[in-house]
């Protein structure tokens, strides 16, 4: 591979530079925030129900756009979530039921 191909743009090192210290600043200044402001029962409750929002936002365009496989891999996913009660499990057993059945149909 040529140098020239490793070599950075003192503009890019920049960019990176600067992308990384605000994602710093957001997760740093949550925590210093939430240190004064009191934490209220809606609060909580808001807070533990993120990332369950955050992965039906990120697969329901998914499953809308696909096909069969999708949309039975969703089921299996909820239904070993309901019998597991475990993330990574449901997600792998998910993830594998649509690898097989886009294979299979």
């Amino acid at each position: 591979m040529a140098p020239e191909a490793w070599s950075l743009d003192p503009l890019a090192v920049t960019a990176i530079l600067g992308m990384a210290a605000a994602t710093y600043a957001m997760r740093a200044g949550g925590f210093w925030i939430m240190r004064w402001l009191p934490m209220s029962r809606g609060m909580e409750a808001w807070l533990r129900h993120i990332p369950g929002a955050v992965i039906v936002s990120l697969l329901a365009p998914m499953v809308a756009r696909g096909g069969w496989p999708e949309v039975i891999g969703t089921v299996v996913a909820a239904a070993v979530m309901r019998v597991a009660g475990h993330d990574l499990v449901a997600i792998m057993a998910g993830i594998a039921s649509v690898a097989l059945l886009r294979q299979v149909l």
